[in-house]
């Protein structure tokens, strides 16, 4: 059974997520390994009155991370790091300060203790990668490493996008990695770590999104940088590379790379993955039912370096809640998740972060969900 990318049930979705407050809205979907949701609608720019099309591009914050932790554990795949091994190992200035049996898992499911961002960082100084990664090696922890469950908001992205850079024979640049290990052999070409001069005016505005609770008495998300729209509309941060919070693209291009990890590491004849070690992302991390010392709502978080379905409460509603679910939620809103067991990927990007998109009674994204799971399951009756 085919369902067009632009079902009418998603039309009317997507309206509704507009009058609920939805400035700029896309979503993709995937089932099976075949993309059968694609739509935007509203506006890219509302004062400029420019519409949201297939071409718009999405500031997705921290759901770059699943697509960060994905080159961490193709890495992992090529037998070029383990898991278990100190980062100090690939990366020997990173051991100062008592940080020489930090693991790169500690690190990925957000145990490695060093949530804080630089001193004296600006949105400059976070666009120099050379001049992030060598403080964040002299940082000394706030938490003994591998003891505390501390959400990385920021710093995440250099600790880990490092690790990749230092463990590719080619050394090649964290963005160039990305885009020539993952991107290109899925056929995506829209997304983005760091936007070219010609592709940012495809870039949608964003709004709101200046204020988040979050115990930050550590500097781990200090206003210079932190993840808004005063910050993110900026050209120098949408062109830095951020490997844990500043990837610009299409709802389906990061469907599509999703889409891989619900295939269990395989998409259209492209394996990256075992299927071992695709299953393998759904682990729960140390302590999974330990406080967050830096998020104030339950976090139930893997080993891996996504977010998990499967403990009611501590997991997003929206992405389902059986325990073969990862996905990566962003700022503001912005989430994607790939359904193992059921064979769903779903990315939903917007431009409004002051949305209720994750809080009741009824989010913006609810509507799009439902005519998701209509068509789903409509697929799986025809399948049967």
């Amino acid at each position: 059974m085919t369902v067009s990318h632009d079902d009418p049930r998603i039309r009317t979705a997507l309206e509704r997520a507009l009058e609920l407050g939805e400035t700029g809205i896309a979503v993709a979907a995937y089932h099976r390994g075949e993309l059968i949701v694609d739509a935007v609608a509203g506006a890219a720019d509302a004062e400029r009155g420019t519409p949201a099309d297939h071409r718009t591009l999405f500031p997705v914050f921290s759901v770059t991370k699943g697509v960060t932790a994905l080159a961490v554990h193709l890495q992992a795949e090529r037998g070029l790091l383990d898991l278990d091994a100190p980062i100090a190992h690939y990366w020997p200035e990173f051991a100062a300060n008592g940080k020489d049996t930090t693991t790169v898992e500690h690190a990925l499911s957000h145990r490695a203790g060093i949530p804080q961002m630089p001193d004296g960082v600006t949105r400059e100084l976070m666009a120099d990668w050379d001049w992030m990664v060598e403080r964040v090696a002299a940082h000394t922890p706030i938490f003994e490493p591998g003891t505390a469950n501390a959400y990385h908001v920021l710093v995440w992205g250099w600790i880990l996008g490092e690790v990749v850079r230092r463990t590719d024979p080619g050394r090649r640049p964290f963005d160039v990695f990305v885009r020539e290990e993952i991107c290109a052999p899925l056929g995506v070409t829209d997304f983005h770590l760091g936007v070219s001069d010609a592709d940012l005016p495809r870039v949608a505005t964003l709004y709101g999104g200046n204020t988040f609770a979050i115990v930050d008495e550590h500097n781990i998300s200090p206003p210079a940088v932190f993840p808004g729209s005063e910050v993110h509309n900026q050209r120098v941060v949408r062109q830095a590379v951020d490997p844990g919070a500043g990837a610009i693209a299409t709802a389906p291009s990061v469907a599509r790379i999703f889409a891989l990890l619900a295939e269990s590491g395989e998409l259209d004849g492209v394996r990256l993955l075992s299927r071992e070690r695709a299953a393998s992302l759904t682990r729960l991390r140390q302590n999974a039912h330990d406080p967050d010392r830096v998020l104030p709502i339950p976090v139930w978080f893997g080993a891996a370096g996504y977010w998990l379905g499967g403990e009611p409460g501590a997991s997003d509603p929206l992405v389902g809640e059986h325990r073969e679910i990862v996905y990566s939620p962003g700022a503001g809103g912005s989430i994607a998740w790939a359904d193992l067991r059921d064979r769903i990927a779903v990315a939903i990007c917007h431009n409004n972060m002051d949305t209720p998109a994750v809080t009741d009674p009824e989010t913006t994204f609810a509507p799009v969900v439902r005519a998701i799971r209509e068509i789903v399951a409509e697929r799986e009756k025809s399948i049967r």
